[in-house]
């Protein structure tokens, strides 16, 4: 055999060696899925709601009109600072005013008028006492003059004239009581005109009362809608009345936000916040957590739950309030704003991403590890209803991808506490989010950390 034909020989049972290998290599990878994987690790959480709203002062009024009526001043304007007290506007008055003149006089000659019955019922009384003394004179001449009469000491014509004294004392008596009653009956209508005219001049001067408004705490005024000349009404029923202005007390800003139902449960007083507002991008504000709501509200139309009769499975928000710390002064009310808060801390928690969890049935764990060979078992399920759902995680085990139950506490923005099932150091699958959605239990696996998993992969 020629030289050139042994290179050729030898040549072709290497490419035939080769070509085996490389055959048994592709073979044993059937079956094999690529994986990427991460480090069980410790490391410090914050479980954080997200809501948005907008911001506002604690202590706000709307002061409203209490009367029909033009309005003739306005003492203040948009973005004054105002006192306890102080005049804010005044509203047409000349009627109301009116009003209590009249009522004020009609109170006073109710007054005199009382006072007169009061001086007539003393004359009465005075009456009705020299009335009493005639009669009782009367009364011991005519006893005499029938005692002396009846001994025939007497004449009888004496007799007569006692007897009719008496008998116009006694009518006198009759009439000084009877003027006495009727004076104290005047002076008792005199009282009852006092004390209708009274209420009638308090609500009199309640009605002039409510043309001017004053402003009931220190505060600014943040919204003046009307001008000097408008007529304001005021509201009726379910039809509201206009507005003159709003005084807010801004020494306290606050964020009200709208927290979604399925977070309020972890949202408590005093829990700390951080406040990001759309006209301040720059700057991050410090609050806490001074008002949650009882009631859940509509989230498209903004009722309260207490107030409707739906009984829809619409989506429902809870207010919260969130007091500002040092809010800067050029801090308006009706900034749109968002809030995070801080609802758990943990440090040095044991931490994986909440990507890698996922959940397998209880039955199908156990049918994957039955009969494997060849891999490296884990402690098989404890016994149970087969269709029920574990949460867990898949743990890299020599080249085996095993199914482990876990515990889970506070969630963060991209990873979770784990409290049971795994340990610092531990290797878990974490992706692609497609094979961790279909990887089974004891599937053979390569681990390729080259690509990192999309976030939006499916």
């Amino acid at each position: 055999m020629k030289k050139w034909q042994k290179i050729a020989l030898g040549a072709g049972v290497v490419v035939l060696l080769l070509a085996i290998v490389g055959f048994t290599i592709q073979q044993s990878r059937k079956g094999v899925i690529a994986v990427q994987t991460g480090k069980v690790q410790r490391e410090d959480l914050a479980s954080v709601v997200t809501a948005s709203g907008e911001i506002k002062p604690k202590l706000y009024v709307n002061i409203g009109a209490l009367a029909q009526a033009k309005i003739t001043r306005l003492y203040v304007k948009e973005g004054d600072r105002v006192k306890k007290g102080e005049l804010l506007a005044s509203l047409d008055n000349i009627q109301s005013a009116a009003d209590v003149g009249a009522t004020e006089a009609m109170l006073n000659a109710s007054r005199t008028d009382a006072t007169a019955s009061q001086a007539a019922v003393n004359t009465a009384a005075a009456e009705l006492k020299q009335a009493q003394a005639e009669h009782e004179r009367a009364k011991l001449d005519f006893a005499r003059s029938q005692a002396l009469f009846d001994n025939q000491l007497i004449a009888k014509a004496d007799y007569d004239t006692k007897k009719a004294a008496y008998d116009t004392a006694n009518a006198q008596l009759a009439q000084s009581q009877a003027k006495l009653a009727q004076a104290k009956a005047n002076l008792d209508s005199a009282k009852g005109h006092i004390t209708q005219n009274a209420a009638t001049l308090r609500r009199m001067s309640d009605v002039l009362s409510k043309t001017e408004y004053r402003a009931p705490f220190d505060g600014v005024i943040t919204n003046l809608p009307v001008r000097e000349g408008e007529t304001v009404v005021p509201g009726i029923q379910n039809s509201p009345g206009s507005t003159l202005m709003t005084v807010a007390d801004t020494s306290l800003i606050t964020a009200e936000v709208k927290v979604d139902e399925s977070d309020i449960v972890n949202v408590q007083l005093g829990q700390p916040a951080e406040i990001s507002i759309d006209a301040m991008p720059k700057q991050k504000f410090k609050g806490v957590v001074s008002e949650i709501g009882g009631n859940a509200v509509l989230r498209s139309t903004g009722v309260s739950t207490a107030q409707t009769t739906s009984s829809g499975q619409e989506a429902k928000d809870f207010k919260v309030v969130i007091a500002l710390q040092d809010p800067p002064p050029n801090l308006h009310p009706g900034l749109s704003a968002t809030a995070r808060i801080t609802t758990a801390k943990r440090s040095s928690a044991l931490a994986i991403p909440i990507q890698a969890l996922t959940i397998r049935a209880r039955g199908d764990l156990a049918a994957d590890a039955k009969g494997k060979k060849g891999s490296v078992q884990a402690a098989a399920p404890a016994a149970g209803d087969p269709k029920e759902e574990l949460q867990g995680v898949f743990v890299l085990r020599g080249k085996d991808a095993i199914f482990v139950p876990v515990t889970t506490g506070i969630s963060g923005t991209t990873d979770i506490e784990v409290t049971s099932g795994l340990k610092e150091g531990d290797e878990i699958v974490t992706g692609s989010y497609k094979v961790l959605r279909t990887l089974r239990n004891h599937a053979s696996v390569k681990v390729d950390n080259s690509v990192k998993p999309k976030a939006d992969e499916s």
